[in-house]
């Protein structure tokens, strides 16, 4: 099938070689939405009481953003070991959710109290508060905006500095509401979002809100092996240094740095549009 403009740049890339995180593109692309599967790299310790709902690597450290109400936390911690070097616990009536770094900021959001929390990277101090009127999902940004889930079909932009929204973006597969969108990472132009309650990554293009790609992360994790109940795939970072892509989950036993596998030339995919965003 021929493509132009920025599709026919994705196509090219990924018909030659995946090299870490491909730069997804086609903000008007006709073609059908590619299905990417995955290899796994390497896999590192996690804790698996951590109700994972935000996830960041900066400087060589992960910092994650873990939920539910009297456990939610801030935590930094090593990449190899899984040590908890750095952590900062919310009161008792926030339920923790989506964490951004921010030039030496980093931004927590909270599901239900519209309530986000400022702190100092390197020290965890809460430096202010702010503001929001949607519940808080997943957060990202792309230098110049705050990028805000709640859980529905619209991300919500928001002003680093002021905290004021300054734009919503519709997202679609197919010209379809794509419901369910949670934890969120921006790479290379693209805005990569878990889909609550699936196993899927969607590649969203940042102009159109259009799905440019899916990522099939069906099977990565089995609960049976660990012998405890797991939750569902939540958490992205991105070590933009090295070009690496970790993932996990709520409850997850490891980390996972994985790379995409480029789909078969005819493979189609079944969308999860119009999941019921209930949450967690």
């Amino acid at each position: 099938m021929a493509v132009s403009g920025l599709c026919r740049v994705f196509v090219q890339a990924v018909s030659v070689a995946l090299l870490g995180l491909c730069a997804f593109a086609g903000d008007d692309c006709n073609a059908p939405v590619p299905v990417y599967g995955y290899k796994i790299v390497k896999t590192y310790p996690h804790d698996r009481d951590a109700f994972t709902q935000g996830l960041v690597f900066s400087k060589g450290f992960l910092y994650e953003g873990t939920g539910r109400y009297g456990k939610s936390e801030l935590r930094k911690q090593k990449l190899e070991t899984g040590e908890i070097i750095l952590r900062r616990k919310l009161k008792h009536r926030y339920f923790g959710e989506g964490i951004t770094m921010h030039r030496n900021r980093i931004i927590q959001l909270t599901w239900k109290s519209h309530k986000g929390f400022v702190y100092d990277s390197n020290s965890f101090e809460l430096l202010h508060t702010f503001a929001y009127a949607t519940q808080g999902w997943g957060i990202t940004h792309d230098d110049k905006r705050l990028i805000i889930s709640d859980g529905s079909s619209t991300l919500h932009f928001l002003d680093p500095n002021t905290f004021e929204p300054t734009g919503k973006l519709r997202v679609h597969d197919n010209n379809i509401p794509l419901l369910g969108l949670n934890e969120l990472e921006y790479v290379k132009g693209t805005i990569y979002a878990n889909i609550w309650g699936t196993d899927r990554i969607a590649a969203i293009s940042p102009k159109t809100g259009r799905v440019c790609a899916w990522i099939d992360l069906k099977g990565i994790v089995k609960p049976k092996r660990y012998g405890w109940t797991i939750d569902v795939l939540n958490g992205i970072a991105y070590d933009s240094k090295d070009d690496r892509l970790f993932i996990t989950g709520k409850l997850w036993p490891q980390i996972f740095e994985i790379k995409f596998i480029p789909p078969k030339q005819d493979q189609n995919h079944k969308s999860p549009s119009g999941l019921n965003a209930r949450r967690r």
